[in-house]
């Protein structure tokens, strides 16, 4: 494993989306035609299906170092309202373009730090989003919570609003770690907000765990898996902590890159920590996440309803997402289109009666078959091809590229489909780039991605 790891320990999306953002192409994309696309996709799926809605938070009171997401660092609370308050608006811009009532079948609040606002502004938000829309059958609205500031209060008003599934951050337990990543938060807090959730209710709750972090060693790994099983969340997600200092405000800049792990002891403190999980009856889940066979994320993988977002896995596939907030990215199936991320902007547009989108993306018929087969790799572990898909002649260019990586006992190709072995299981990354037609095309000029091992 660690000639494999040595060999393709290469820099790599994470497939949240393809074609992924850097490659997305400017020059055809404009606000009239996301518009377009967007009432397109409305209209065929709404009564159906119904749509998902992601809400931005992005305040936090201070800076993780591990974290590359966009956010706001502030201790000041009176931007909670005034925030909530263009949200709604946005919303309102989209509800009057769509020209009927929309029925949210997923909902999620990310950030940030979606606990960083009260409960009751919280639950001002909600009830706002519904004063123009309806619930769809069978919703499923989640939020992100912070152990240290997650009060019992935001558990009971969310879930009072709907809110089934709640996902919390503990990244690892020791203390040395913590301190490195700026992220202190004791055991005891974990524990007091997973035991409320059960108690009030819940039906699905997650923690985030990372390998890969700075000064992190196995047995690091070990200790938060054995701490983490005592509590058994009903889903785990076991990310690699993604490097990208280069990032423009993502404020990884807390430690070296000499207290980072190698490539082959991250790879090791991921195997040992998979082998924990399943050992203690976890099953794994596409890329980076497992699930009790209770939850419904491993239902949705046993009868093929399983899909993969710019929320990350989903349960059930809607044509439509819309995303709030700054920097927020929406998707019509047909086209992505993502949010200005200076909250200064956001506000201005937002209040000139603009949908604030700043780029985006319109999907090509080719781009569509590719996001097809990805998303299935990424779901699955397994894509297939039909007669159609064989008159696209990039699939063979596919094949030959992955043709090493069946030699390594990665995948297995046959002549209609593909499937990746267990050994390649933590490889899915690079097999989907043997898919990626713009990555193949325009290889970038400077690091964009984190490494894949």
């Amino acid at each position: 494993m660690s000639s494999l790891v040595a060999k393709y320990n290469v820099p790599g999306p994470r497939y949240t989306s393809y074609p992924t953002v850097p490659y997305w192409d400017m020059d055809t994309f404009s606000g009239k035609r996301w518009k377009e696309s967007l009432k397109r996709s409305f209209d065929e799926s709404n009564q159906e299906n119904g749509i998902s809605l992601y809400i931005h938070l992005p305040f936090c009171e201070s800076m993780c170092t591990f974290c590359g997401c966009h956010k706001r660092i502030t201790k000041r609370h009176d931007v909670e309202v005034p925030y909530i308050k263009t949200l709604l608006r946005e919303w309102r811009l989209y509800c009057d373009l769509l020209g009927a009532r929309p029925r949210i079948k997923e909902l999620h609040l990310g950030g940030g730090t979606p606990t960083f606002f009260s409960a009751e502004h919280l639950e001002m938000l909600i009830n706002g989003i519904f004063r123009w829309a309806d619930r769809a059958e069978d919703y499923e609205f989640s939020f992100e919570g912070h152990p240290n500031n997650t009060t019992r209060k935001h558990m009971q008003v969310l879930y009072n609003l709907g809110f089934r599934r709640v996902s919390f951050g503990i990244q690892d337990y020791s203390k040395s770690i913590q301190q490195a990543i700026h992220r202190i938060q004791p055991f005891e807090n974990v524990k007091n907000v997973t035991e409320w959730a059960r108690e009030i209710g819940y039906t699905s709750v997650g923690h985030d765990l990372i390998y890969g972090l700075p000064h992190q060693h196995i047995s690091h790994v070990e200790a938060s898996v054995v701490m983490t099983k005592s509590l058994m969340p009903d889903r785990i997600a076991f990310y690699s902590y993604a490097h990208v200092p280069w990032l423009k405000g993502n404020g990884q800049r807390g430690f070296r890159d000499s207290d980072l792990p190698s490539p082959r002891d991250k790879q090791h403190q991921y195997e040992w920590g998979r082998e924990l999980l399943i050992e203690a009856g976890y099953e794994e889940i596409g890329m980076d996440h497992f699930a009790l066979k209770s939850d419904s994320l491993y239902k949705a993988m046993e009868d093929g309803s399983i899909h993969r977002n710019f929320m990350g896995y989903t349960i059930s596939t809607t044509q439509l997402m819309i995303g709030l907030g700054v920097s927020s990215i929406g998707d019509s199936w047909y086209s992505f289109a993502q949010n200005v991320k200076s909250l200064e902007e956001y506000e201005h547009l937002v209040y000139n009666n603009i949908i604030p989108i700043y780029r985006g993306h319109i999907l090509t018929k080719e781009d569509r078959i590719i996001r097809k087969h990805i998303l299935n790799l990424m779901c699955r572990f397994h894509t297939s091809w039909d007669q159609q898909d064989q008159q696209f002649p990039e699939l063979a260019h596919a094949m030959e590229r992955l043709g090493e990586m069946e030699q390594d006992g990665l995948v297995v190709i046959t002549p209609t489909e593909l499937i990746v072995t267990e050994k390649g299981r933590p490889f899915i990354r690079n097999i989907c780039m043997a898919f990626d037609l713009r990555m193949q095309r325009k290889a970038p000029e400077t690091q964009l991605f984190s490494m894949t091992i």
